[in-house]
């Protein structure tokens, strides 16, 4: 699979959570229903499949997704892609432990094999996960308790 390296999205937060609850809230899919999407179920295992739907602007995306590697508290990625859309593409979620902090890098390879739609424009997709690591993950593993 050859990258458009222009296409693919990267973004880097910085959590004030330890790397083991940063990784649960990744894996675990009771936290994960919390931040992320309403899966039906989710188990860190490679070659486990799910898949989810969203709707947007009246239009709704049903996700397909396959884990493909599994680095427990380091590293998970997946494919992702579109029932009945063309294109193929690749989430990999990175902790790096910085003491009490775990830098989380995301990245999200692929995009431009999906369909020249504006609904799958890199810049959508980026601020989509801005959003769910910049502020719905981000609050989820910082607050107490």
């Amino acid at each position: 699979m050859t990258t458009n390296v222009t296409e693919t999205v990267v973004i880097e937060r910085t959590f004030k959570a330890p790397v083991a609850k940063v990784w649960q809230a990744l894996t675990d899919v009771d936290q994960m229903r919390q931040w992320y999407f309403d899966l039906k179920e989710f188990r860190p295992e490679v070659g486990f499949e799910f898949d989810f739907v969203v709707e947007h602007e009246g239009n709704s995306y049903h996700h397909l997704c396959k884990i493909t590697e599994v680095i427990p508290q380091k590293k998970i990625a997946y494919t992702w892609r579109y029932k009945g859309e063309p294109g193929d593409s690749l989430v990999t979620f990175e902790l790096f432990g910085e003491g009490e902090k775990t830098r989380l890098k995301l990245t999200h390879e692929g995009i431009e094999s999906f369909p020249k739609r504006p609904a799958y424009a890199r810049k959508n997709f980026e601020a989509g996960w801005n959003t769910i690591i910049g502020t719905e993950l981000k609050q989820f593993v910082e607050k107490k308790g």
